[in-house]
């Protein structure tokens, strides 16, 4: 009973009373029924606005000015028909003598204004000349951060000309001279409008507002008109109100899983946190945190993601063509970037789950331009364990990550970023068995604009990632096994626009690889187990890159680049030879080198090519295709679907190539009714090379010789994916779908034995078909629907073929590898978030999010397998959730 008084005190005590306000639609409602007019409206411009309702309504004139122009809404009443707009209203010049028009009055700007902050202001910029044409740049801020404002599109409208602002909110713009009204449009925001006579080329610096009644909206790109004037392909870009709206197990919002609702994009199952994108194995991406890599960003085996949602500004993920900068995976680049922080005032958030709690604090350190952007988050999970059968409901975990960014303004337009970034998880099954691991990441960036037409980055930062099993249940026995990788890098790139029609963008990267590939130690006073290691490995990959983006018009834009890759595979290692008219095993070893430290064993270089064309159809339609040659020097070696924490990873060299790739795409993007719906389809063909796969049978674990137990094979994937989204209006979403095809082929004799008789199969993350449909509806600004609908089809899995009896027991004999699947995939979940009152003078801001996971209930299957019992073959299939899972979370919000 008291923790039902408990939670009702809270609910009452979060929400209070409701505001005395009402939405468009019931404000035009009490006008018609009280006046003779009639209002005309764009619906998805002004249905998150709220209006006070009016007490009397005699005066028209000046009740229409008070409703409408203090939210910055035009209106214009022709006989008893009233037109709004946000912003300016064009005059319609209707032939009817009964009509007036009441725009916010348009006042001449104070020429000394470093930023332009007022919408109804004229700004005239340059001096007279003799050209027509003229280049405008400058830089676009937020006012509440007084951070550059990335992805922010740039219209002239009724002229169709525009750009948008790079990384750190500069933008350039050539446009004829002459009175322009600009739109500003990005995530989060509602469009802004700036109006300027443009006597000649000027630099002008925007600052655009923060509108919190804009936080309820699902928004899934930075930019709508992105998806069709951008030259990349495959770039999807999900900001952090999104990822906070899809519904996920336990409540808990998941960057991870974000994208992996996305077209293109697949996971193994359940409590899986790899992707598996357009065909790559989940080895096959780099994630990026503030720029340093990370391996195995996860939590409790796969259930979360060790990025904290407090903390995240945006997630973008490239499946096709990547920044030139970016290299180093055959598959994809997931880009997770933290929030710049609030530069004015301290404020914070905390979350209470049913598993974890999150504590977030940004704000100004001093007077001197610092502040920071500080998080944590932990968990207290072992309430859940305790519900298993025995003797597992003894097990243990927690887990934790703490995140910290310190942002410092060196100069008027140079700043540093340093960053940090830790995560840990430990597990105890049954008081025996304990696994732990995490990662470290530090690294500092400094970035600095010399001009509007130069700018320079360089980071340097390091990256740790860490792993240990333990097995202590017989103490003659225990062991413990550590493995770790460790990534050095230091980076440097620059912009140069040399003029209107030219980018360039260039630079280096130096990434030095460190793997301990298994430490193997007696973890008992008592205990038998022999000292045991790999040798460790070490690489040096090096990169030079250069890329130009070319316009001649306004239709066609090419987009070419290198990225010169140099390897060099580092001792002390040993250097194996092998005779290469036989597979590779001890008996075909000719020889064993030793290498000192610093010394190269292997050395390998190649160009990556990427190319990419967009053409305008029109402002609202283009075409797009792109090429790349994608090369990786890591691996991850594993007999599972999905990356575990107990993947070996290893290193190119004599014997394990380089994979290599070709990726060919080409698409069509369409906005319809002025950028409220996207819709784009792509299609994509992938050919892979040096593949390592494993044999049957392969010891993987403290293996000296790995080689002698992998294969390298050779790949081929092609699909179709089709996204249509609504990115505006109470009703918002996407739906996407992706028929694909994922198959591998080892038709090498030399190299051993051959898989599927050197046949191709497919790949045991191979899903032809892929359906996702996310929906947001807001029913009220307070009250907000979310669902989640996903189907795919079942991922291969190998079978028996029989029994055969071998050393007095009977075994399990596989042949076809990947020749069957599991049962079809299929999810639906339901989330309701409930906000308090909206009231900006409040403290404290607070928010309910409550729903179910898996609400059919369906045991979808994870894994079969199959052991020997008595002589026959037992088969079993093992759900991760086999029932519906309903959770609940709180948030409040401080300023």
């Amino acid at each position: 009973m008291r923790k039902w008084f408990l939670l009702t005190f809270i609910l009452a005590l979060t929400f209070g009373a409701k505001a005395q306000t009402s939405g468009i639609d019931t404000l035009v409602q009490v006008l018609e029924k009280h006046t003779n007019y009639r209002f005309y409206f764009d619906k998805s411009e002004l249905d998150s606005l709220k209006f006070s309702l009016p007490k009397n309504f005699e005066k028209d004139s000046q009740l229409f000015q008070k409703l409408f122009a203090e939210q910055g809404i035009s209106f214009q009443k022709v006989n008893n028909l009233v037109f709004l707009k946000r912003g300016l209203l064009p005059n319609l010049q209707l032939p009817i003598e009964s009509q007036s028009v009441y725009q916010p009055k348009e006042q001449l700007a104070d020429s000394t204004e470093e930023w332009a902050v007022w919408e109804n202001k004229l700004y005239v910029l340059g001096s007279e000349g003799n050209a027509t044409q003229t280049v405008l740049t400058g830089q676009i801020r937020n006012s509440k951060t007084l951070e550059g404002m990335a992805g922010v599109s740039i219209l002239s409208e009724g002229r169709n000309i525009g750009g948008m602002t790079d990384a750190e909110g500069f933008y350039e713009l050539q446009l004829p001279k002459g009175r322009h009204r600009l739109r500003f449009t990005q995530v989060g925001l509602p469009p802004a409008y700036r109006q300027i006579e443009l006597l000649g080329s000027a630099t002008f610096n925007v600052e655009l507002a923060d509108n919190i009644i804009q936080l309820e909206e699902a928004k899934v790109t930075a930019q709508r008109e992105s998806n069709v004037q951008s030259t990349r392909m495959g770039v999807q870009k999900v900001d952090i109100q999104t990822i906070k709206q899809i519904p996920v197990v336990f409540g808990e919002a998941d960057v991870i899983k974000a994208i992996s609702t996305l077209p293109g994009v697949k996971t193994v199952g359940e409590a899986s946190t790899g992707l598996n994108v357009r065909g790559g194995s989940a080895d096959q991406n780099l994630t990026l945190f503030n720029g340093t890599p990370i391996i195995n960003p996860i939590h409790f085996f796969g259930i979360f993601s060790s990025f904290n949602p407090d903390l995240v500004k945006d997630v973008e993920l490239f499946k096709g063509h990547a920044p030139i900068d970016l290299g180093g995976r055959l598959a994809s680049v997931l880009s997770v970037n933290s929030k710049d922080g609030d530069s004015k005032k301290i404020n914070g958030k905390a979350g209470l789950g049913l598993l974890t709690s999150r504590l977030f604090l940004e704000g100004p350190v001093g007077q001197k331009g610092t502040n920071f952007v500080f998080g944590g988050r932990t968990t207290y999970t072992n309430w859940l364990l305790k519900k298993l059968p025995e003797p597992y409901n003894d097990s243990r975990t927690s887990f934790y990550d703490v995140n910290l960014d310190v942002h410092q303004k060196t100069g008027d337009k140079s700043h540093l970023l340093f960053s940090a970034y830790l995560s840990n998880d430990d597990f105890t099954l049954t008081q025996s068995t304990a696994i732990a691991y995490g990662n470290k990441a530090f690294s500092l960036h400094w970035q600095k604009e010399f001009n509007t037409r130069f700018q320079w980055n360089t980071s340097v930062g390091t990256s740790d990632y860490n792993f240990s099993l333990a097995d202590r249940a017989e103490p003659l026995s225990a062991y413990k096994i550590d493995f770790g990788i460790n990534q050095t890098y230091l980076k440097s790139k620059a912009r140069w626009q040399p003029g209107t029609q030219h980018t360039l963008d260039f630079g280096f990267q130096s990434l030095l690889y460190q793997i301990q590939p298994g430490d193997y130690q007696p973890a008992h006073s008592e205990s038998l187990a022999q000292t045991s290691s790999v040798d460790n490995e070490q690489a040096l990959e090096t990169s030079i890159f250069l890329s130009e983006t070319f316009s001649p018009n306004d239709r066609w834009t090419l987009e070419a680049g290198l990225r010169y890759v140099f390897y060099q595979y580092l001792g002390p290692q040993i250097l194996r030879e092998y005779n290469k008219n036989e597979p590779k095993t001890e008996l075909s070893l000719l020889s064993e080198e030793q290498f000192e430290k610093g010394k190269t064993l292997q050395f390998y270089h190649a160009p990556e090519v990427r190319v990419a064309i967009r053409y305008l159809l029109s402002n609202q339609t283009s075409l797009k295709a792109s090429i790349g040659t994608p090369r990786q020097y890591i691996h991850a070696i594993s007999n599972t679907a999905s990356i575990a924490p107990t993947d070996i990873w290893k290193l190119s060299d004599n014997n394990i190539k380089p994979q290599s790739g070709r990726q060919a795409s080409i698409g069509v993007y369409r906005n319809l009714q002025q950028n409220m719906y996207e819709i784009s389809l792509e299609a994509y063909y992938k050919q892979i090379r040096n593949f390592p796969d494993f044999k049957s049978g392969a010891q993987l674990l403290l293996n000296r010789s790995l080689e002698t137990d992998l294969i390298n094979t050779t790949g081929k994937a092609w699909g179709v994916e089709f996204l249509l989204r609504k990115v505006k209006g109470k009703l918002n979403g996407w739906l996407g779908y992706t028929w694909s095809k994922t198959l591998l082929k080892m038709d090498d004799p030399l190299a051993g034995e051959l898989i599927n008789r050197g046949e191709y199969y497919p790949a045991n993350y191979d899903r032809p078909h892929d359906l996702t449909a996310v929906a947001n509806y807001a029913l009220t600004r307070r009250f907000g629907f979310s669902a989640n609908v996903s189907y795919s089809t079942g991922r291969p899995v190998t079978v028996p073929s029989g029994v055969f009896e071998y050393a007095g027991s009977f075994r399990t004999l596989y042949l076809e590898r990947n020749g069957y699947r599991i049962p079809d995939y299929f999810r639906a979940d339901l989330g309701l978030k409930i906000d308090g009152n909206h009231k900006l003078n409040q403290k404290t801001h607070s928010d309910v999010t409550l729903g179910v996971y898996n609400l059919t209930g369906r045991k979808n299957p994870y894994s079969v397998y199959y052991v020997s019992e008595e002589g026959r073959t037992q088969g079993y299939k093992l759900s991760i959730f086999g029932s519906a899972i309903p959770y609940i979370n709180y948030n409040i919000r401080f300023l």
